[in-house]
């Protein structure tokens, strides 16, 4: 796992940050498929002999699903959503699924329910890698990440209840980031209500084994949780015992990182698998190295044996998946995969295989019968030394794989690898590993065209547009989707006129805040919800809920500006900002006391407050206040062309919204020639006020475009204007931002040129 910047990971972020962050991810319209490679896989077997088997599935796309199997068949029963980073590993402790994160979090779910997540286990310091679970013992888990922790959880005592409440959902257990037990548990109800509990005999802290000084990238423990292994960056395999913490023994023999373990039921036999190419068979009792195994010519990622021990399959960067006898050493090649291999999870005579691609595929490997495997011929003896694969490899003796095809594929959808933010700032271009270009509206969450096969360079050429619009957004495509990241102040910087979104019976010159529409798009159902039950509810602390839902833009507020420009807009969503319901994104977000989570907006009950969403994002929607914004205007000269005999009485620098067009300017220019009339005293920076409110300046007779009575449109106007800048003349349409962008191309302020042009 490399270091990579986190989409929704606000609580390990690097850069200060004063407000929290809101970021939305876009869902695809098939929201029962992955879409980034899937990192770990785990198989439940059914207690009745009539049940099904399940398929649990944890994805870079910070999602589990549950997959109900039948002969031929995988249907998505479940999508498991409160991670907001990659998922790393799953196992299964009975019935409870335990999952791990690179959001720093350790998660439990009721494998069998619609996807709730139980409790939030916070102990690590950094991304969590690895889990490992007691086949016979399903209280004890162990979790291992980059901070170079290892803990030992136990299943049952972390899921007491924390709180008497007869809908709590999901709770949540935290020990900040250093390790010391805090024991201030929170309990999430069915409302997400936030209540902090500092009752020491509610406390949990799970064993630590200490001993890792740098990161932990596997574990493996026995079926009786007696024995615990873990293996990382530092070469070496430790021993544990996971009762106490304690350490047994340290392993040596690897030259690289150690990827993948594997313990026998007993405890008695280890197996590793390491970036040196290797795989190595330990005998615990005797404390050495018996065999080891030359198998792959690359990175050794992931290991699973038959039942009785006898054979490994092993696959990882190099592609290939083997089968290996541990007692004869002989070894067959059973695929080649197209991506590397992270995990593999035996189901029956099958073999599930996740790779660093969004599908899952299913192949026969014999697991009660390997031997079978090794009647079709093909195999080798594996050396004993990390060269002889790579040397054998390099002179052209490379085995054939036996198997050609998988007998089932669980497709997913291809993840976005490619995008570029359009010049707009509504569209975003984008490509995915099938190499298809689409283009994506991120204010309504939807692919507005799919333009299939095609260069992403010549498209983005041929969709660009000389407009310059504020960067109010940023984004990434970690999760295999389109992650929006949303902070505040600077999300509130980008305007545009309502009439350019086709907002019916807009006036010309109301002005729309992308960011805050955009917000009102994902907590209209939150909004919707909050209303209903504030009806005729009381909220829990005694405050009546409804009257904070009233639009109250004329109140004062120490933070924040009242921005009075669409209030006849306040209580419903524009139609630009309609996200869809049957692909709802998903909001990711940092609560007051238990750190990031994510939900879809469809889910979000009303109940969620400033402790679990930001408070700018609350006072925006239910307020319609933004804070105050920088750089929303624009300065500029206004000077007749060279030779002109024509001029207008202007009184120094200009200033202007961003957004305002050229035509406004042209207004400007015929109003003073045609009123003929002196200029009244300006503001005293010699500035006037064109595009401000009346009481700002003498000079706003054209506010934002505002004509006097009389004055007809600029269009049907006589004489003529052209305006002009670096002796190019503008379309009436451009916006100042793009003539300073695109035209002017320099720090100092703008400097217009005005001409009448001769008309016949």
């Amino acid at each position: 796992m490399h270091r990579v910047g986190s989409a929704g990971n606000t609580s390990n972020s690097s850069r200060p940050r004063k407000e929290k962050r809101l970021t939305y991810v876009l869902n695809d319209a098939d929201d029962t498929k992955h879409c980034a490679g899937v990192n770990c896989l785990a198989v439940l077997k059914p207690l009745s002999p009539d049940g099904c088997d399940y398929l649990f599935t944890g994805s870079r796309d910070g999602t589990l699903k549950r997959w109900a199997l039948t002969d031929n068949d995988a249907t998505c029963s479940a999508t498991f959503e409160s991670h907001v980073d990659w998922v790393n590993d799953v196992v299964l402790a009975g019935n409870t699924l335990i999952s791990c994160s690179s959001d720093t979090t350790v998660k439990t779910w009721n494998s069998l329910s619609d996807g709730t997540c139980t409790r939030t286990l916070r102990q690590h310091s950094d991304y969590v890698i690895c889990l490992a679970a007691a086949e016979k013992n399903s209280n004890i888990v162990a979790s291992g990440g980059l901070g170079g922790e290892v803990f030992i959880w136990d299943i049952e005592a972390a899921l007491l209840p924390i709180a008497k409440s007869v809908d709590a959902t999901e709770d949540e257990i935290s020990y900040g980031s250093t390790g010391i037990p805090m024991t201030s548990l929170r309990c999430i109800n069915s409302g997400n209500n936030i209540s902090v509990h500092n009752n020491q005999s509610h406390g949990y802290s799970p064993i630590a084994a200490k001993g890792h000084k740098e990161s932990v990238y596997a574990l493996a423990m026995n079926d009786s949780g007696t024995l615990l292994v873990s293996g990382g960056t530092e070469k070496v395999v430790r021993v544990w015992d996971p009762r106490t913490g304690s350490k047994n023994m340290k392993l040596r023999g690897h030259t690289d990182n150690i990827r993948a373990l594997l313990l026998d039921s007993t405890g008695r036999f280890c197996l590793s698998g390491s970036s040196d190419s290797m795989i190595r068979l330990w005998d615990l009792g005797q404390q050495r190295c018996v065999h080891s195994y030359a198998v792959h010519t690359d990175s050794v990622w992931a290991l699973a044996s038959t039942p009785s021990f006898t054979h490994v399959y092993s696959g990882g960067r190099d592609l290939s998946l083997y089968l290996t006898d541990l007692s004869t050493r002989e070894s067959i090649l059973l695929c080649m995969k197209e991506h590397p291999i992270l995990q593999m999870a035996l189901q029956d005579d099958s073999i599930w295989v996740a790779t660093t691609d969004s599908s899952v595929h299913k192949w026969p490997a014999e697991g009660h019968n390997p031997q079978k495997v090794f009647q079709r011929g093909g195999s080798f003896l594996a050396g004993n030394l990390s060269f002889t694969r790579a040397r054998a490899s390099l002179e052209g003796s490379a085995p054939v794989p036996v198997l050609q095809e998988p007998s089932f594929i669980i497709p997913g959808i291809p993840g976005i690898v490619q995008h570029e933010i359009l010049n707009n700032r509504r569209h975003v271009l984008t490509k995915d590993t099938a190499g298809l270009v689409k283009l994506w509206d991120i204010t309504r969450g939807v692919v507005i065209e799919n333009y299939g096969k095609v260069s992403f360079e010549q498209k983005k050429e041929e969709l660009f547009e000389m407009v310059s619009i504020p960067a109010w957004f940023t984004m990434d495509t970690r999760l295999g989707s389109l992650s929006i990241h949303l902070d505040t102040p600077q999300c509130f910087s980008a305007e545009m006129y309502a009439v350019d979104l086709n907002v019916s019976s807009a006036s010309e010159d109301l002005k729309i805040n992308l960011a805050q529409e955009t917000l009102r798009g994902l907590l209209a159902h939150w909004l919707a919800k909050r209303r209903h039950r504030s009806g005729s509810q009381v909220s829990s602390n005694g405050d009546v809920a409804s009257g904070k839902d009233v639009s109250v833009r004329n109140l004062s507020h120490p933070r924040v500006e009242v921005d009075d420009g669409a209030e006849n807009y306040a209580s419903m969503v524009l139609s630009s900002f309609k996200f869809a319901t049957s692909s709802p994104p998903s909001i990711i977000t940092e609560g007051s006391h238990g750190g990031p989570w994510r939900k879809k907006i469809t889910d979000l009950d009303g109940m969620e407050d400033e402790k679990d969403l930001p408070w700018w994002c609350i006072d925006c929607v239910l307020n319609g206040r933004l804070p105050p914004r920088e750089n929303s205007k624009c300065s500029f000269y206004l000077q007749p062309c060279e030779g002109s005999n024509v001029q207008i009485h202007t009184q120094g620098k200009l200033s202007a919204p961003r957004i305002l067009r050229i035509h406004k300017v042209i207004n400007y220019v015929i109003e003073k020639m045609v009123l003929d009339k002196p200029i009244d005293a300006g503001s005293s920076d010699g500035s006037f006020g064109l595009g401000l409110s009346a009481g700002q300046s003498q000079l706003s007779s054209i506010a934002d475009g505002y004509l006097r009575p009389g004055i007809k449109p600029w269009q049907k106007l006589k004489p003529s204007i052209e305006i002009l800048c670096n002796n190019q003349v503008l379309s009436p349409e451009m916006s100042l931002a793009t003539v300073r962008t695109y035209i002017w191309k320099k720090p100092e302020d703008l400097v217009l040129n005005y001409r009448v042009v001769q008309t016949k």
